[in-house]
């Protein structure tokens, strides 16, 4: 099976990523130059064990240190800064750097999609500025002259395309385009399959069974057992493959929201069975939470564990289906429960992920005859949500939190899940 290019949309699309942008916009603040200063931003500095959230450019090449290291793997070194994050600052100089696109389009064409990274969509604007390359030159050129910041940008005929352009191109050269012509050169070839976007390790697994090791295989593997396998997600996987996206600027490349969920690195090990408990129930609330913020309800619940690497990390990951949809944080609580009750083995927990999936409109409501409240408790949890929109994320906690093995208190006091 070939795909017909000539038909599909080629826009100019760019997809802009800061380079390391916590690291560099800590090291503008302090003075340094954020290419050649050995500077990592970690979450905070008086536990050995807390992650780097940032390592700028010469960290990662000189020490080997990234994102994700911990602290205590990062060398006693003069020339190395460490400082804690500064979040609220971040998000400023993010929507300062949002602006400074609006100067190119107009905002209909820009998608943030995250603090550090945007696509922009310059298909009017190239007789105003020039082509496509010129456009990403021009913002890269604006953004090291009024912020000292790096950046690197893709540039594809498709949101797509663009990120990966981004990804396995262009933060190497720092500006690079990809075509629909160029997908059997530049994107075939790539393995393992986690190098993909969007193709994570659980699915790679999967995939290599299959005898799938390469994009170009899973191009050219057969599409009715890819959508026999995996469903929608097995006829996405075998497009994106070829390059293809129709995906709008604004909506997700990943079309339509798969789950909802929440992973934890906990501030320190949990040892007692009642404190993870609670930890499980503050993690239920914001799961649900952020489900009912997008007037959604989910049938699958997904629960994990991850054991202290002081035991030699492992873990398990289970998850099952109910009969009724729901967004209400004591159903999902109840089957994580169960989940961990029936695979825990009692080791020390250092993480714990939490997803709902099979997701459907929060639109209508089953009434059982043996829950008649259940329409109550669904409207609780959106008066608890307008609450804490209004109030702030510690208006209302549960008694949980209150206690020592709680986080819920302290991360509301964070930006982005760190200092501010």
């Amino acid at each position: 099976m070939t795909v017909d290019y000539s038909v599909l949309p080629h826009h100019k699309i760019l997809c802009i990523d800061m380079k390391s942008f916590y690291a560099s916009c800590s090291a503008v603040i302090m003075g340094l130059d954020p290419l050649e200063c050995h500077l990592a931003v970690v979450g905070d500095r008086d536990r050995q064990g807390s992650i780097v959230l940032a390592a700028s450019p010469r960290m990662k090449k000189d020490f080997g240190i990234k994102t994700g290291s911990r602290m205590f793997e990062i060398p006693d070194d003069p020339r190395i800064q460490l400082v804690e994050p500064k979040m609220a600052t971040y998000v400023r100089i993010s929507t300062e750097l949002t602006r400074l696109f609006h100067r190119y389009v107009p905002k209909d064409a820009i998608h943030t999609y995250s603090v550090d990274e945007s696509f922009i969509k310059i298909d009017g604007a190239t007789n105003l500025w020039g082509d496509a390359t010129t456009i990403a030159h021009k913002i890269k050129d604006d953004m090291e002259r009024e912020f000292q910041l790096p950046c690197a940008i893709g540039i594809g005929p498709n949101m797509l395309l663009s990120k990966l352009c981004l990804d396995l191109e262009a933060k190497k050269k720092g500006i690079a385009e990809w075509t629909y012509e160029e997908v059997p050169e530049k994107l075939w070839p790539l393995s393992p399959l986690r190098e993909m976007w969007g193709i994570g390790g659980r699915l790679e697994k999967k995939l290599n069974r299959m005898g799938i090791f390469s994009i170009g295989q899973l191009a050219k593997y057969d599409l009715e057992k890819l959508e026999a396998k995996f469903g929608v997600m097995g006829n996405q996987l075998h497009y994106h493959a070829w390059g293809v996206d129709l995906s709008e600027i604004g909506a997700p490349i990943m079309d339509g929201q798969v789950s909802f969920g929440k992973g934890q690195i906990l501030l320190r090990d949990y040892k007692e069975k009642k404190e993870i408990k609670r930890v499980i129930l503050e993690m239920c609330e914001e799961v649900a939470r952020r489900t009912r913020t997008h007037r959604k309800a989910g049938r699958t619940i997904s629960f994990g564990v991850g054991y202290s690497h002081e035991e030699f990390g492992g873990g398990f990951h289970r998850s099952r289906t109910i009969e009724e949809p729901t967004n209400i944080t004591m159903d999902l609580y109840r089957v994580c429960l169960a989940l961990f009750e029936e695979n825990y083995n009692g080791k020390t927990v250092r993480k714990i992920n939490i997803a709902l999936s099979n997701i459907v409109e929060d639109a209508s409501l089953q009434v059982s005859l043996f829950e008649p409240d259940r329409w109550e408790k669904r409207e609780l949890g959106y008066v608890v949500d307008r609450i804490r929109n209004k109030y702030g994320s510690g208006a209302l906690l549960r008694a949980v939190s209150y206690t020592e093995a709680g986080t819920a208190r302290h991360r509301a006091r964070l930006v982005g899940g760190h200092k501010s």
